[in-house]
Parts: structure tokens; sequence; C-alpha cells
């Protein structure tokens, strides 16, 4: 049989104090409504239930204390005539047998039954005894099932963060809210959102997926572009129109620009969890068109430098 100051984790000198203390810490963590799906923890709730029930009662404790009863506080001999079982009495207790006594039965605690509630009333709220109600050792109630969604969003409104209208199973239509930091595969949980069970509806699963973009790439939390100029804009500058997450900007080329040359505009990628955006960076790629005869005689009669190599950097 469990010894109940090993199940309370209490050495077998602890006061009153030390093993309410215990039983308090224990039964926060292992309490059925709060492990659902670990039915382990419903047993251990059980047994320091019965550890409490028998060290908080002085005269319990006493004749476990004195190996008269075992952990469960039943008489160690089958008639209960073990080596000072309290005068012969053939139940093994002092004062007789006192039917709804021992482990689980109001009477074990001798009057203390109001400080035993008014535990479960401080950790979960009431309810009039361990199981909020429910008679002690009781199952908790099975909820319903998960119920699992994919959710695609655009790269724009994931980046942006934009609200997203989704069709539950249920029928219901919510609008649900991206977090900071969304990336394919984040997983928003709705509660009670999920199948109906006597222990009351289980939960949605959003799982999202970022589409791909057919001009935007992410990086971490910043966004690349690639954006075609003309050889006039590169060459004189001026200002274009750049697409962004958050819609179109006018930026500025600056004068002779190259292909290549990367611009910055703060704020324009997505946000970051950590509070915040990423930025977009936006590289210059000079489009050239093919067959503009007024392009190649400008550039054949064009008196500049010819004989500056670019690729020296290269070794070429």
């Amino acid at each position: 049989m469990a010894d109940p100051y090993q199940t309370l984790g209490v050495a077998r000198n602890a006061d009153e104090k030390a093993i309410k203390s215990a039983y308090r810490k224990l039964a926060k963590e292992l309490h059925p409504d709060r492990n659902a799906d670990n039915p382990k923890a419903a047993e251990r709730f059980s047994a320091v239930t019965a550890a409490y029930d028998l060290l908080s009662d002085k005269d319990k404790r006493a004749r476990f204390d004195r190996g008269e009863i075992d952990g469960e506080g039943n008489p160690k001999s089958p008639f209960g005539f073990g080596a000072g079982a309290g005068g012969g009495n053939p139940f093994g207790g002092r004062g007789g047998f006192r039917p709804g006594a021992g482990p689980g039965g109001a009477a074990g605690f001798e009057g203390e039954s109001g400080d035993f509630s008014s535990i479960f009333d401080e950790l979960f709220g009431g309810g009039g005894g361990p199981f909020g109600g429910r008679r002690r050792g009781a199952a908790p109630q099975q909820k319903g099932a998960d119920v699992a969604y994919r959710l695609a969003v655009s790269f724009e409104d994931a980046a942006a963060l934009r609200a997203q209208r989704v069709s539950l199973s249920n029928g219901k239509t919510i609008e649900l809210k991206l977090p900071a930091g969304v990336e394919t595969g984040t997983q928003r949980r709705l509660p009670g959102q999920g199948e109906p069970g006597p222990g009351g509806p289980g939960d949605a699963i959003v799982t999202i997926e970022v589409t791909p973009h057919r001009f935007f790439r992410r990086e971490g939390d910043d966004v690349r572009l690639d954006l075609p100029v003309r050889l006039d804009e590169a060459v004189l500058g001026g200002k274009v129109k750049v697409p962004t997450v958050d819609g179109p900007v006018m930026v500025t080329v600056p004068k002779g620009s190259t292909s290549g040359k990367v611009l910055r505009l703060g704020g324009k990628g997505f946000h970051r969890a950590t509070g915040g955006r990423g930025d977009q960076f936006v590289t210059l790629l000079i489009d050239i068109p093919s067959g503009d005869a007024e392009l190649e005689k400008l550039v054949d009669e064009w008196q500049g430098d010819r004989s500056r190599n670019p690729r020296a950097g290269l070794g070429v």
C-alpha cells in the first residue's frame, strides 16, 4: 500500500501546514479538469487526495504511524486485531466503526471536511468538492473532438495582418485575426468551435498557409522585389511607382543607377512577433528593349569612355 507521506512528498514529522501546502500544490497540478487528456494525472490526483484525507485526520494519522492501519486506512490484520488496535474492536477503530469513514468519506476528517472543500474553492473557484461538484474519483467528461482546418492566406494579407473570414463545419463564419510573425505552419486555436461532446465542444485548430507571390519574396520578416526600370530612368533618375504589400508607393530612382542597386523601403515588410515591421528591399534591373534602332544609333554615336572595363573587379 502506498505511504501517504511519500505520496504527498512530506517528511513523517511534517506539521499540518506543510501537509496542507503539499496537497494544495499537487491538487492544483493534477486536478482532472486541467488534465483531461492524461488519465494518469487523474489516478495520481485520487492518490494524493486519499493521502491528504488520512494525514489530515489526527486519529487516522496516529494509527497509521503506529502501524495499525495501512495507507488506505484499512486495518492491517484481517479483523483489526493488530497491535494496539483499540480495545479489541473488530473494526480496528478506537471509537468503533464509523460508516463513511476512511479515504473519500466525510467522517474521516473529524470536522475538517469544510477545510478540505475550501482548498478546492481556492484552487478551482468553488464547486463543493475535488471535481467541482462531481463525485470524487469520477472521471471527467470527455470533450468533443478538435476539428482541423487549413487556411490559405495571400502574401499581402499575411504581411499586413489583414483579418480573414473562416467558415467552420458547424455553419459559423468567424473573423480570424492573424498573429504578428505569421508564416506557413502557424496555428490558431479557436476554443469551443470543434465537435460537440458530453464535456463540452472541442476546439477548431486552423493551420495557416501563406501562398507564394508572383513577384514578392520573403526573407525572414523582410520583403524582396526585383524592379525593372528603363534606361532613361536609370541614367537620368526620376520617380517611379513601386508595388508594396500595403499598395503602390512613389520611389525616387537615383540618377546614374545601375542594375543591382538596392533601394530600402522602411516598414514595408512583415510584422515581427517581437514588435515592429520588416522592410522592403527593391533591386533595380535596367530593362533594355531589343530591336530599338534609335537606341542602337544613340549608343553607337555615344562618345563616352569606351575603354572603361566594368568587369575589371572580376579579374577579366
